[in-house]
Order: C-alpha cells, then sequence, then structure tokens
C-alpha cells in the first residue's frame, strides 16, 4: 500500500529539519571577553564540540558596522567546518554602528592607528592561541570591509599568521609590504564594481605583493560591489544610499574558495 505522499513529504521534512538542529548542535558559540591596552573586548568563540583533537584558529575581522551578528554567523560557519573561529572586537566594548558616520569614525579612529590596531589584533590572536581546541602555530585571519583591511595591514606588519583573506577590504595601505617581512599568505575577494576598491588600488596591490614576493591570489567578480557578502547589503544601500549590495553568487564562490584556501594552509578538515 503506497503511503500518503503529503504525509511523506513532511516525514521527510522533519528529518532534514532535525538533521539540522543535531548537526548545528555540536558547533558552540559564546561570549567571550579580554583586554588590549586596557580597554575591555569583546568576542565570539565559535568551535565544533564534538572534535577532539586540536584544531587551526581563525580570526574573524567585522565590518565598518562593528561585532556584529554577520561576523559571528562566519565564525559559526568556519567551526562547522572544523576550526574554532573567534570573531574579534576591533573598536573595544563591542561598540557597533547603526550609522555610517559612526561605522567611518569607528573604523577610522582603528585604522589611523597602527598601534592601537595591532595591540587590539594580536590580543584577539593570543586569546585564540591558548584555547584548549587549538593546534599550536596555526592560526589565520579572515576580514570584511574595514576587516579586510586590517588583516592584510596584520600581514604586511608581519604578524605570525600562515593565512589571511580579504573579503570587499581596501587594498591601499600607508604601510606596503616589504620583502622577505610577510609570513601569510593572501587571499583577496573584490567586486569589480566596487567604487571604494577601484582598478588602480588593485593593481597596485598586486605590484606591491610581487614586489614583496608574498605569495597571494586575488580574485575579482564582475558586476560585484562593495560587501557583497552580507545579505544586509541591500538594506543599507536602501536606508543610507551607500554604493553596496549582496551578491550571492559572489559570496558561495569567495566562500567556496576561502575553503579551498584554508585546505591549502592546514589540510582538509576532518
Amino acid at each position: 500500500m503506497l503511503e500518503n505522499p503529503m504525509r511523506h513529504i513532511l516525514l521527510v521534512l522533519a528529518a532534514l529539519i532535525l538533521g539540522v538542529s543535531t548537526a548545528q548542535a555540536k558547533v558552540v558559540g559564546k561570549e567571550v571577553t579580554y583586554t588590549a591596552n586596557g580597554v575591555t573586548m569583546k568576542g565570539y568563540l565559535a568551535y565544533d564540540k564534538d572534535i577532539k583533537a586540536k584544531r587551526p584558529g581563525i580570526l574573524v575581522v567585522h565590518e565598518w558596522w562593528g561585532h556584529n551578528q554577520f561576523a559571528r554567523k562566519r565564525a559559526l560557519l568556519l567551526a562547522g567546518m572544523g576550526y574554532t573561529a573567534l570573531a574579534v572586537d576591533m573598536y573595544g566594548n563591542g561598540k557597533t554602528a547603526d550609522h555610517p558616520d559612526d561605522a567611518g569614525k569607528f573604523a577610522a579612529e582603528v585604522s589611523k592607528n597602527m598601534p592601537v590596531a595591532k595591540a587590539r589584533f594580536e590580543a584577539a590572536m593570543k586569546l585564540l592561541a591558548k584555547q584548549p581546541t587549538v593546534a599550536p602555530g596555526q592560526i589565520a585571519a579572515i576580514g570584511y570591509c574595514f576587516g579586510g583591511g586590517v588583516v592584510l595591514n596584520m600581514a604586511r606588519a608581519g604578524e605570525d599568521l600562515k593565512g589571511v583573506a580579504s573579503f570587499h577590504g581596501v587594498l591601499a595601505t600607508d604601510s606596503p609590504a616589504q620583502k622577505g617581512k610577510v609570513k601569510a599568505k593572501i587571499a583577496v575577494f573584490t567586486g569589480e564594481d566596487d567604487p571604494m576598491v577601484p582598478k588602480e588600488q588593485i593593481r597596485a596591490f598586486t605590484k606591491e605583493m610581487d614586489d614583496a614576493g608574498v605569495d597571494f591570489r586575488l580574485t575579482s567578480y564582475p558586476g560585484a560591489k562593495h560587501s557583497f557578502t552580507n545579505p544586509d547589503a541591500d538594506q543599507y544601500a536602501k536606508k543610507f544610499n551607500l554604493p553596496v549590495a549582496y551578491n550571492a553568487e559572489a559570496d558561495q564562490d569567495s566562500w567556496k574558495k576561502l575553503g579551498e584556501f584554508l585546505d591549502s594552509l592546514f589540510g582538509p578538515r576532518p
């Protein structure tokens, strides 16, 4: 006797939902606090509790909006891929912005003060490194928008990272990479229609990396604008008239390529 088709569909959906819930239950996310030069920083640590072995750690540096849910979601995705991820706080006290004027102010305060940026990044890196789930010396960093510029500058500064990946981050810098100083391999994902990262900036960055002998790869997505990985970008564009837009294809492809990049650094995850 054939099963009722609707009942069968409902059973399948229930099984899928249960499976997803079970898979997600393995990933633990928790708020953590640490300090940098006396300032309290509020981060978010994510890892798969069912993995017993130590694993690589990934720092996630937020957009200019600050440490928000977008950064945390990326940390959770990385945890699901078999990494321990820390969504860092570069502004202090978990400060976030609701308006681009404030976001720009917060970002500039850190970007224009390299000692502060370095101290805050290193404090997060130290916290991640001492986690019992993290393998010694196996740390990389990814960043979005403002955070993309941060991780690139940390690589330029010679931080002890296996690799960094920048998503629609500014590529210009006041401190170009010097030959022999950059330890990290670099991956850059940018949009061809991003007015904040024009073609001249991409050409200058490519020359900078080549001149410094850096192992890097750059992917440029036709039609993609700034913040192409963030589903909230369209909302920001409409509300604040910003030249940003979500691009699902570029988001998915850059995330897939990030996975391949991390595999090249650490080997495939179990």
